[in-house]
C-alpha cells in the first residue's frame, strides 16, 4: 500500500476539528500566546516505534513552525526510558497537538510491534504475513502502515483495489464457476483493470477454481493443516496461496509450515495492544 499524504492529511484535518472544535480553551486560558517551549517523546514500554513521520504532519498542520529533532525512526526498536523525539515551538501549539500524536503513534507503534512479532515466528519460512479490513473505521490507512512499519504485507486496502470473492459471494451467485465468470464479465464491461482472488473452503472448490483459473492468489479459509499441505500439493505454485481464519501467533508457525505464501491475521489490527507513550515538557 502507497501512503496517500492527501488521505493522511484530510484525516488530520477531520481529526483536529473533532478534537480542538472552535478552540483549545484549556491552552487559550493558561498558557501565553508568546510562550515558547520545547517537548520530548517519551517510550513507556517496549516494541517496535510507528508513527514519527505522521506525527509530524499533525504539527505541521498544527502550526507550521513547530520544528520536530527525530531521534529514533519509525521501524526502530524501542524501549523503556527512550525519547523519540524533541518538538519545539510554541506552547499552545504543542498541546493542541499532543492528544492527536499520541492516540496515533500509540495505536501504530502497538500494531508495528504485533506485526514484528509474527514476522519473527515466520524467520525461515517463505510465508508473509498479510493484513485484512478488520479495522477502524476512518483510521484503517494508519493501521496497515502500522503493519508496514512492523514488516507486514498490506492486503487490499478496501472494496475498490481488488475483486476477493469469498464464501458469501459465491454462495450468492450460486457457484465458483458462476462468480468468476461474472467478475470477469464485470472487469470486461467496465473496462477495470483488478486481480482476482478466491476464497476455498475445502478441497473440492479448490479443485474446481483450479479447473477454472482465471485468479492471480487462492485463500484457503479454515483449513485443517493436513488439507492445506494437501491444496498446497494440488495448487502445486500455479498460484500464490494465502492461508486464513483462526491464525494467531500461537499457530501461525504450523500454518507457515504447511508451504503456504500468505498468512493474513485480523489479529494484527484488532488485537494488537497501543504501546505507552507520553509527550513530556521540557522543563
Amino acid at each position: 500500500m502507497e501512503i496517500d499524504k492527501r488521505a493522511i492529511n484530510k484525516f488530520i484535518k477531520n481529526a483536529l476539528a473533532e478534537d480542538v472544535g472552535d478552540g483549545d480553551h484549556t491552552s487559550l486560558s493558561t498558557i501565553p500566546a508568546e510562550a515558547m517551549g520545547k517537548a520530548r517523546l517519551l517510550v513507556k514500554d517496549n516494541g517496535i516505534l510507528a508513527g514519527v513521520e505522521l506525527a509530524k504532519m499533525i504539527f505541521k498542520a498544527v502550526d507550521k513552525d513547530l520544528k520536530v529533532k527525530v531521534l529514533i525512526k519509525d521501524g526502530a526498536p524501542i524501549k523503556f526510558g527512550d525519547v523519540a523525539f524533541f518538538v519545539e515551538g510554541r506552547d499552545r501549539s504543542i498541546l493542541t497537538a499532543e492528544r492527536l500524536v499520541l492516540n496515533c503513534m500509540q495505536r501504530m507503534s502497538g500494531i508495528a510491534t504485533t506485526t514484528n512479532q509474527v514476522v519473527k515466528l515466520l524467520e525461515g519460512t517463505k510465508t508473509k504475513v498479510l493484513d485484512t479490513r478488520k479495522t477502524t473505521p476512518g483510521f484503517r490507512m494508519l493501521e496497515k502502515w502500522g503493519v508496514q512499519i512492523g514488516g507486514g504485507v498490506n492486503h487490499r486496502f478496501g472494496l475498490f483495489d481488488m475483486i476477493l470473492i469469498k464464501d458469501n459471494h459465491v454462495d450468492y451467485a450460486g457457484g465458483i464457476k458462476n462468480a468468476l465468470d461474472a467478475a470477469h464479465n464485470y472487469l470486461k464491461t467496465t473496462n477495470r483493470k483488478l486481480d482476482i482472488e478466491i476464497e476455498v473452503r475445502n478441497l473440492h472448490e479448490l479443485r474446481e477454481v483450479l479447473d477454472i483459473g482465471g485468479i492471480v492468489r487462492i485463500m484457503v479459509d479454515n483449513f485443517s493443516y493436513a488439507d492445506i499441505r494437501q491444496a498446497v500439493k494440488m495448487v502445486n505454485g500455479s498460484y500464490p496461496i494465502e492461508a486464513s481464519g483462526g491464525i494467531s501467533p500461537a499457530n501461525v508457525r504450523q500454518y507457515a509450515e504447511c508451504g503456504v505464501d500468505y498468512v493474513s491475521l485480523g489479529y494484527l489490527t484488532h488485537s494488537a495492544k497501543s504501546l505507552d507513550l507520553s509527550l513530556k515538557a521540557v522543563k
